[in-house]
């Protein structure tokens, strides 16, 4: 579904992602891991064409998205508040995103009611504007309108990050179920091992702009990645993928 060739960008002399080759399948579930810097928000905005490389490309489903419009039909994400509108409700934001796609106020309704659970009564009916909620909620708006548009393709950037245990587990359970029961592609950037290593079948460990490990997650996987940032290993200039398949 996405391939990258040869992909680089770089910001004020320095290369900050740099990917020769990458390809992930359609109804994969990837987690993309890696310490500040590593390049993973960068490589986040280069899929959706927020940002353009210096070098190389990135297809979704065979085109470059730097030059097509139809991958977007079936593309959601969400990287943070600032993609929000923030001087609406999140009812008002909700019917806004649905009537993008061809979805009027009850079908957005009737769906809005599958996500009663993830939204534990504090985002509808409350009479504030979203600039209002805390970060936490914010996100539930955030990946909530993700999940209206029905998408093929989602991505989501630090999903776990401000959101409390109960809402935690029940994204992962939203994830599993979208990815294993109506074939979404996910791609979940997280600093949360354990929530990664739970959600994803696949881990794509950055550093340096560099992906150094493409895993298959198995029972050893969180062990593996908490034995790697624990020790603080420096990754050479050079550096070849590491890729284990557990079948």
């Amino acid at each position: 579904m996405i391939e990258i060739k040869h992909l680089k960008k770089v910001y004020a002399g320095q290369t900050v992602v740099n990917i020769p080759q990458l390809e992930i399948k359609k109804g994969e579930s990837i987690g993309l891991v890696g310490n500040n810097g590593a390049g993973k928000t960068t490589l986040f905005r280069m899929i959706l064409d927020l940002i353009r490389p210096e070098s190389g490309e990135v297809l979704s489903n065979g085109h470059n998205v730097a030059g097509a419009e139809e991958w977007k039909n079936y593309t959601a994400s969400y990287l943070d508040e600032g993609f929000l509108i923030d001087y609406l409700t999140p009812e008002e934001y909700f019917y806004f995103i649905g009537g993008l796609h061809q979805k009027n106020k009850a079908q957005v309704d009737e769906y809005l009611l599958t996500l009663t659970d993830f939204f534990n009564g504090e985002i509808l009916k409350k009479g504030k504007y979203i600039r209002d909620l805390s970060k936490g909620n914010q996100c539930k708006v955030g990946v909530g309108s993700c999940l209206l548009q029905k998408p093929d393709l989602l991505m989501l950037d630090e999903p776990f990050a401000n959101i409390d245990p109960s809402t935690q587990f029940r994204l992962k359970n939203i994830l599993k179920t979208e990815n294993k029961n109506n074939g979404v592609t996910t791609i979940v950037s997280s600093h949360d091992l354990n929530h990664v290593t739970d959600v994803c079948d696949r881990i794509l460990l950055m550093e340096k702009g560099q992906i150094i490990k493409d895993i298959s997650t198995n029972s050893s996987t969180l062990n593996e990645l908490e034995e790697y940032f624990g020790v603080g290993q420096i990754v050479a200039p050079e550096i070849t993928i590491d890729k284990e398949e557990n079948h």
